[in-house]
């Protein structure tokens, strides 16, 4: 059974900001919905700043412990490591393995989500939501082979700690598209790095493969998954976000081929709407527990 992950912005107010409520809210909310685990950011919430990433994962644990969850994933990101200034790519570097170390040893964490350095068109006429303009397509080979040799160097420690990350697919990264996020998987050549396929991202390029091709062409390299839907809004080539089961994305058909490929990861649901999260939460988890089961009984 694949292990169903709770997103941490389904605990937020707004994006890193939770609000009046404490780690133990957050992991008992998860653990009364039906949640495995939960995916936390790789910073504490803004409330909780002045704690260091060691003090966050211990208080991560003891409410993990005290609700039974048995998976905690950490979003790990290096936002700098193709940056042109090599002391700010280096403390990157450093804090993202710090915290790899870390993550496995206090909260026994083994798969991490990943992003690296936001990308974006100099062309002033490139439209901010024009994701074709960003990210992979304006990559330049120096920006490729710092992100490979920044990823390898994360993999080293990953792999002795027997963990795994997973490129999210998303827009203005370099791993926007299935296509380019393989490249980069296949460049660092790593048993540790793979893909977070985040479908919900994919399909806010014009272009894309179906559910189905990005599953078959992430292969073995596919580690952990974001499931959340969204509708197009006519006439303005922006999306909506919706309930799970109401977008456009066919999850049912998702589900049905994770199995049919032998897909053993965890599957992480995630909700990025405002207004009442909790309540999202229990509807999109009630909605992928009742397709998951009638797909994993047959």
């Amino acid at each position: 059974m694949n292990k169903a992950i709770m997103h941490i912005n389904y605990a937020e107010t707004a994006h890193c900001l939770i609000g009046n409520k404490t780690i133990d809210d957050i992991c008992r909310m998860a653990a009364e919905i039906g949640f495995d685990g939960i995916e936390f950011r790789g910073n504490p919430p803004k409330e909780l700043e002045p704690l260091g990433f060691r003090e966050y994962a211990e208080e991560i644990a003891k409410a993990r412990k005290k609700y039974g969850l048995s998976e905690i994933l950490f979003g790990i990101h290096m936002y700098k490591c193709s940056d042109s200034d090599k002391e700010a790519r280096e403390k990157d570097i450093a804090d993202a393995i710090e915290k790899a170390h870390l993550a496995s040893e206090i909260c026994g964490t083994t798969v991490c989500n990943t992003v690296a350095s936001t990308l974006r068109s100099s062309i002033p006429s490139a439209p901010p939501r024009g994701y074709e303009f960003h990210g992979s397509a304006v990559a330049t080979e120096e920006e490729w082979k710092l992100t490979v040799e920044a990823y390898q160097r994360l993999a080293c420690e990953a792999e002795k700690l027997g963990m795994k990350f997973g490129f999210e697919t998303h827009p203005l990264h370099i791993h926007d598209t299935p296509e380019q996020t393989m490249k980069l998987v296949n460049l660092i050549d790593s048993p540790a790095i793979g893909v977070n396929m985040d479908f919900g991202n994919t399909v806010y390029f014009r272009e894309h493969p179906s559910v189905e091709e990005a599953i078959d062409l992430y292969g073995d390299k596919l580690f952990y998954t974001h499931l959340k839907n969204s509708s197009a809004i006519p006439g303005t080539g922006n999306r909506i976000g919706t309930p799970l089961s109401d977008g456009e994305i066919n999850h049912r058909l998702y589900l049905a081929k994770l199995r049919e490929v032998g897909f053993s990861g965890p599957i992480g649901i995630e909700a990025p709407r405002a207004g009442d999260r909790r309540y999202f939460a229990e509807q999109d988890f009630a909605y992928f527990k009742s397709v998951y089961s009638s797909i994993y009984s047959i």
